[in-house]
């Protein structure tokens, strides 16, 4: 394929670069060149602002474009504008986030968030989103494919929500565990999902796509990071109401942890649709040691970037579990 990719230096983007060029696509990247520059020198890189116009862009033509990098519906459809006759498949990156109702497990025919003047501002990201993939299905009709990620994870990672585990199985100690053992866990891949994503653009798969893994216990997932890292580590459960009588944060205050009654079946969606087009996970286990190596290699994340900084767990071990 020619592609065309929008962004596409930054964990999703990067990962789909990395697999178009090892499957022998040609690659296109439109952005600002602010992050990671010289990323891929071997790519033509086009620098420009999509938020004032795609003019660079004008003398091209592309078998499909990803955008991943789509926050703002104006600015999506100056994009969609621009490029319209121009590609021949509309691959939307948007979110689970869309989602009006997250506190029973929904499939992709569930109704999405709708923009509107008293929107609460933790509804504002998925509202825009939903409003993202209204302007793309609007002007693409069959050739649009949209993507809704779920919690993604893995190698360049910019969040510390899913290395922290490992990572903290590996340095031992008590280790404090969030909620209860039953509670539900979901997240993709970002590499399984950079895969999919370009085989729906090779195969012209067109439609909505919850894109995340398959939902899983919690504790299966630490008693994972237990296995992989080999760890003593002492598990310690708290109780989600002692945590949030604590004052954590109900949104990842603790890392993969979402306690918000509103948002009480965000990790159980229902994947089949896009299972059922090809989308293939890889073992946990893999996954786990992966993101490991690489945040080893990387020194961890910044002081201030620690999913739970070690003294607040303390802090909250000490108060909550004696």
């Amino acid at each position: 394929m020619n592609l065309l990719v929008l962004g596409g230096t930054r964990f999703l983007g990067r990962a789909i670069v990395e697999a178009a060029l090892g499957g022998g696509h040609q690659v296109t990247l439109f952005n600002r060149g602010r992050t990671n520059p010289g990323l891929f020198p071997e790519v033509r890189t086009v620098i420009g602002d999509r938020t004032e116009d795609l003019a660079a862009l004008t003398d091209g033509r592309w078998d499909a474009v990803v955008d991943v990098a789509g926050y703002d519906p104006r600015v999506v459809a100056k994009s969609v504008g621009a490029l319209q006759g121009r590609v021949g498949r509309y691959v939307f990156v948007s979110s689970l986030s869309v989602l009006a109702d997250q506190s029973t497990p929904q499939n992709e025919d569930g109704e999405v968030l709708r923009l509107r003047e008293d929107l609460p501002p933790h509804e504002e990201y998925g509202a825009r989103k939903a409003a993202c993939e209204r302007v793309v299905l609007d002007a693409f009709g069959q050739q649009a494919t949209i993507v809704r990620p779920g919690m993604i994870v893995g190698p360049h990672d910019p969040t510390d929500r899913f290395a922290y585990w490992p990572r903290r199985f590996a340095r031992g100690g008590r280790v404090l565990l969030p909620g209860d053992p039953s509670d539900a866990a979901q997240f993709i891949d970002v590499r399984d999902l950079a895969d999919w994503i370009l085989g729906c653009a090779r195969a012209g798969l067109g439609g909505i796509y919850n894109t995340t893994g398959r939902s899983m216990l919690f504790g299966a997932f630490f008693e994972a990071c237990r296995a992989v890292t080999r760890s003593a580590a002492e598990p310690v459960w708290i109780p989600s109401d002692r945590l949030l009588a604590a004052g954590v944060d109900p949104w990842m205050g603790v890392p993969m942890w979402i306690a918000d009654p509103d948002c009480a079946a965000i990790n159980q969606v229902d994947v089949s649709r896009a299972l059922a087009a090809g989308l293939a996970l890889r073992p946990l286990a893999q996954t786990l040691a992966d993101t490991l190596a690489w945040d080893t290699a990387r020194g961890g994340p910044a002081a201030d970037g620690e999913g739970l900084g070690a003294q607040e767990e303390q802090r909250l071990l000490s108060e909550l579990a004696g």
